[in-house]
């Protein structure tokens, strides 16, 4: 299981770039969908939470239930799906300070999962976590605040109502019309 781990880590740190990770491109989720959907199924059913032994297991496990959802099920109720095996692994990463052991570029994928979360108190976390590696990461402090407002103002990310099933208020509808507003 090592080598899974190893070649979710060099897809996702060695064979793309930083500029893919969060822009909607269909080749990019079909990539990652059919190169990593069996490892999400194996994840789904419990096969790989050893993982959450080591620093660099965590943090493939954080990116194969939080990351690679969002491309491969892009748009539907399984993006989002793992969320919280994803938030539990990160949650447990900080207990053990396995994030600190990691280079800031692979700390904000740790992080990631409390911002991606609808609950407020998560949210505030993200924004500690992001503004301990603000001098590193100022993109990463921006967006996390960012998301802290929209969870602020709304009590979710608008951006997912759709594929949740769940109604648009009139303030979210106007929230969503803007295309700078992404989530």
């Amino acid at each position: 299981m090592r080598d899974l781990q190893k070649e979710i880590l060099g897809f996702w740190f060695e064979q793309t770039k930083p500029n893919q990770w969060f822009q909607v491109n269909e080749d990019f989720d079909e990539l990652v969908r059919k190169q990593f959907e069996g490892a999400y199924d194996l994840g789904r059913q419990g096969i790989l939470d050893g993982w959450w032994e080591t620093p660099e297991g965590c943090l493939a496990y954080i990116i194969l239930f939080d990351q690679f959802p969002r491309n491969m099920f892009r748009g539907t109720a399984k993006a989002f799906a793992t969320d919280a095996k994803a938030l539990a692994c990160a949650e447990h990463a900080l207990k053990k300070h396995f994030d600190k052991g990691l280079p800031v570029i692979q700390r904000r994928f740790v992080y990631l999962p409390f911002e991606h979360s609808e609950d407020m108190a998560d949210q505030n976390k993200a924004v500690d976590l992001f503004k301990s590696i603000k001098d590193d990461d100022p993109l990463g402090y921006d967006y996390a605040i960012k998301h802290k407002e929209v969870i602020e103002k709304f009590g979710r990310f608008p951006g997912r109502n759709k594929a949740l099933g769940r109604e648009n208020t009139k303030e979210e509808e106007f929230f969503l019309a803007d295309p700078n507003n992404l989530f």
